[in-house]
């Protein structure tokens, strides 16, 4: 598995969010984004097969920690620091509308 697996995992869907099945963040994260009225993509790393596979690739890209790992518009936002970080800036729900996840 490479970076283009990722890439295609995150093709055409307006947001994806890489996770752990028992991660508060991650949790935390997907509650902030289903809010708003979109409708995530979800991969759940501990819940499918290559996950693990999956989770060095995410470090590879810079993800720290590995999940939630949050692509907005098939680019990588980082995690749920940074999401929190757009919220606060008012930031999020504009990027949101720009990658077609809600509509307002």
């Amino acid at each position: 598995m490479d970076m283009n697996a990722v890439k295609g995992l995150v093709a055409e869907k307006p947001v994806v969010i890489f996770s752990r099945s028992q991660c508060s963040m991650s949790y935390t994260v997907k509650t902030l984004i289903s809010s708003f009225g979109a409708n995530p993509t979800v991969y759940e790393l501990d819940e499918i097969p290559n996950g693990h596979q999956i989770e060095t690739l995410l470090l590879q890209l810079g993800c720290q920690p590995c999940v939630p790992a949050i692509f907005i518009g098939q680019k990588l936002i980082g995690g749920a620091r940074e999401l929190m970080s757009l919220q606060v800036r008012n930031e999020l729900m504009p990027l949101l509308m720009s990658a077609r996840a809600i509509w307002v």
